[in-house]
């Protein structure tokens, strides 16, 4: 009995720490849908061939003064083809307790936000949402969030090439040129496709 009794709680333990999830199976983070500040479906693939920054968010945190500098990054960059998504989360000391509508509202009365705001997404533990589950954990830069405002930067290929913490400041010099060299990398060209048929998930079916 002691033996089962045992058992019972190592699987619970190994459920609660979400070693059971599953990995993704992406090969890009656009291959991910979130959801929109206005609660609309957004899907990160209309971002293919731009650079994409994905930057997760509170309203209440000593890093919300970076609004101010991720607004100001995007607005000389954006005809670049330079695209922030802010992402807010309510995962470090509840940082970010207020409605979407609440979030928008603050962050355009503050700092003058343009760039698009999600709606709140959880960034870890066990109900974290599947694309920062694949940035985490199977992209070239895994680890766990660390905090608000961690950066992860998406190359025009969909591909992630650079991850900053919190303390990266929007105007680091590091991060700058980070951002410039995946601005100055060339659109890659679609692969082209002889034997095969595109079904509409996109995937190619090839025949025999």
């Amino acid at each position: 009995v002691g033996i089962v009794a045992l058992g019972a709680v190592l699987l619970v333990t190994c459920r609660a720490s979400g070693a059971d999830i599953p990995p993704t199976g992406a090969k890009s983070p656009l291959e991910f849908t979130i959801k929109a500040n206005d609660g609309s479906d957004h899907a990160l693939a209309q971002y293919r061939g731009k650079v994409l920054l994905l930057v997760n968010t509170a309203s209440k945190c000593g890093f919300t003064k970076q609004y101010a500098g991720l607004q100001q990054l995007y607005t000389a960059k954006q005809a670049q083809g330079l695209v922030i998504l802010g992402i807010p989360s309510n995962d470090f000391l509840s940082q970010e307790p207020g409605t979407d509508g609440d979030i928008k509202e603050f962050c355009q009365r503050n700092f003058g936000v343009t760039f698009p705001l999600m709606a709140k997404l959880t960034v870890k533990g066990e109900a974290q949402a599947p694309l920062y589950r694949y940035l985490t954990a199977e992209s070239p830069f895994p680890g766990k969030v660390s905090w608000n405002f961690n950066k992860f930067l998406i190359g025009r290929d969909g591909q992630v090439v650079g991850r900053f913490g919190s303390t990266t400041a929007p105007d680091a010099a590091e991060f700058q040129a980070a951002i410039d060299a995946a601005l100055a990398a060339q659109v890659p060209a679609p692969a082209a496709s002889t034997t095969g048929d595109v079904k509409s998930n996109g995937t190619t079916e090839t025949k025999h």
